[in-house]
C-alpha cells in the first residue's frame, strides 16, 4: 500500500471528522436559525421534535454493547428521554418515526453517528441560554440542553480521546466518515420535517 507519509503530526481522527463535515454543519446551523426556535415556545417545540426524533434513532446505538465496550458510559450520554420530557413539558406530542433512520450500521459507522450527536452538546451551551429566555431550563422544556454530568467540556474530551485512539482500518475509517455526513444530512431531514408537521389544534 502507497499511502503518502507525512512526517508531521497526523490530524487527529476527531479534528479529520470536523473537518470533513464543516460544510453540512455549517448548512444546518443555517437552516435551524431559518425557522428562528427561539423566537416563540411553539417554534421551540418543533425544534423539540427534531432533536427528539434524532436522538429516539439513535438510541440503539447508545446502548450497543459492541459500543459500550468502546465507551463505557455510551448508554448514559443519550438524550432521547430527556427530549421527551422536555415535549411533554411543551404539551407536544412525540412524534411518529420518519421513513430513512439509521439502521444496524457497522461499528464504525455508528461511531461517526455519536461522534455528531456527542458534538451538538457543545452547541446546546449557547442554544440552552435561548431557552432560557423562552422559560425553558435543564429541569423544564430544555433538559435535552441541559450540561451532561462531568461537564459538557470533559464529556466531549473523554469521548474524543478514545475516538482518536481507536485502531481503525482504512475502509472503517471511511465508514466513520460516512456515519458522520450522515448524521448531519439526517437531522437536516428531521428539521426539515419538524417545521413541516406544525402541530394543529385538537
Amino acid at each position: 500500500m502507497t499511502a503518502p507519509h507525512n512526517a508531521s503530526r497526523p490530524t487527529l481522527r476527531s479534528q479529520r471528522l470536523n473537518q470533513i463535515t464543516h460544510e453540512p454543519h455549517s448548512k444546518l446551523d443555517a437552516l435551524v436559525k431559518a425557522h428562528a426556535p427561539f423566537e416563540t415556545p411553539a417554534n421551540f417545540a418543533r425544534f423539540v421534535v427534531a432533536q427528539y426524533l434524532f436522538q429516539s434513532e439513535l438510541v440503539a446505538l447508545y446502548n450497543d454493547p459492541q459500543l459500550i465496550a468502546i465507551v463505557p458510559d455510551l448508554a448514559a450520554r443519550c438524550r432521547a428521554e430527556e427530549a421527551k420530557a422536555d415535549l411533554a413539558d411543551l404539551n407536544t406530542d412525540v412524534p411518529a418515526p420518519v421513513a430513512g433512520a439509521v439502521h444496524n450500521p457497522s461499528k464504525a459507522e455508528a461511531l461517526g453517528w455519536i461522534f455528531v450527536s456527542e458534538g451538538s452538546k457543545l452547541g446546546a451551551a449557547f442554544l440552552i441560554k435561548r431557552a432560557v429566555a423562552l422559560g425553558m431550563s435543564e429541569t423544564f422544556g430544555a433538559r435535552h440542553l441541559g450540561e451532561p454530568a462531568g461537564g459538557r467540556a470533559e464529556g466531549w474530551k473523554s469521548f474524543t480521546h478514545i475516538l482518536d485512539e481507536l485502531e481503525l482500518s482504512p475502509e472503517e475509517e471511511a465508514l466513520a466518515n460516512k456515519g458522520a455526513l450522515a448524521a448531519f444530512n439526517r437531522f437536516t431531514v428531521l428539521l426539515e420535517q419538524a417545521y413541516a408537521s406544525a402541530p394543529e389544534l385538537a
